[in-house]
């Protein structure tokens, strides 16, 4: 079974690890072991890095549409419990005002 401790790398040991890949021809599962970390988070990186590039699948979202979906998303849940309280209130002041 898997740790719960996830391993967390700096975003320049990513880039070079993606370069790595890029320049040495090797596939991702050899660079992967060679560095010691795990195939799929390289190849995670270096699907992301493809996606930035312009070169990853159709529909691949880049790393700023990510971002913005993310962001999106959050205000989009901000905005439902505002209106959440607004519909709340409005039916108390209605039964409020029928007094």
């Amino acid at each position: 079974m898997g740790s719960k401790y996830t391993k967390r790398y700096t975003e320049e040991f990513q880039r070079d690890a993606i370069a790595l890949v890029d320049s040495s021809g090797k596939t991702v599962t050899a660079v992967a072991r060679d560095l010691g970390i795990s195939s799929e988070s390289l190849r995670g990186w270096y699907r992301r890095a493809k996606a930035d590039r312009g070169e990853g699948a159709p529909g691949e979202l880049t790393t700023a549409e990510r971002e913005e979906l993310r962001r999106l998303r959050r205000q989009n849940i901000e905005q439902a419990k505002t209106i959440e309280v607004l519909r709340k209130t409005a039916v108390f002041f209605a039964k409020e005002s029928d007094r």
